[in-house]
């Protein structure tokens, strides 16, 4: 399965009272690395609002296994886990370097729209950019 893989460093702004990485940095890391899903398969995500397609969430899961800590080395993995030529579905895990924890696994789905938000189809050149299968 096709995959990208990114690294990030936990910022001590992402961690909580309890020293740990807040839950919901690791929303902000899914979607670092589904940018760079779209821009490793040669597309960044601002050519794509500039055709004139968004991708807006419509759903999440996360699934939290162990903490990430400030200054932790975190690899993120993102694969496009299913598509449609208007919806879409990324599969996440992220693992701490140092000891190759998974630290936590998920998932977001989205809609191709228009910039007004209606749902559109993407054009097919760059539906088969991003391994989109019909």
């Amino acid at each position: 399965m096709d995959e990208c893989r990114t690294t990030v460093r936990v910022r001590y702004v992402e961690t909580d009272q309890m020293g740990v990485v807040h839950h919901s940095a690791y929303l902000a890391w899914m979607e670092v690395a589904r940018t760079e899903y779209l821009r490793q398969h040669g597309l960044a995500y601002r050519e794509l609002e500039e055709s004139g397609t968004r991708m807006p969430v419509l759903q999440v899961h996360v699934q939290y296994l162990r903490p990430a800590r400030y200054d932790d080395e975190v690899e993120l993995l993102a694969r496009l886990a299913d598509s449609s030529a208007v919806r879409f579905r990324f599969e996440y895990e992220m693992v701490r370097r140092g000891d190759g924890a998974l630290l936590c696994r998920g998932y977001t789905e989205h809609a191709a729209t228009d910039l007004q938000g209606r749902p559109r189809r993407l054009p097919r050149d760059l539906f088969a950019l991003i391994g989109g299968r019909s």
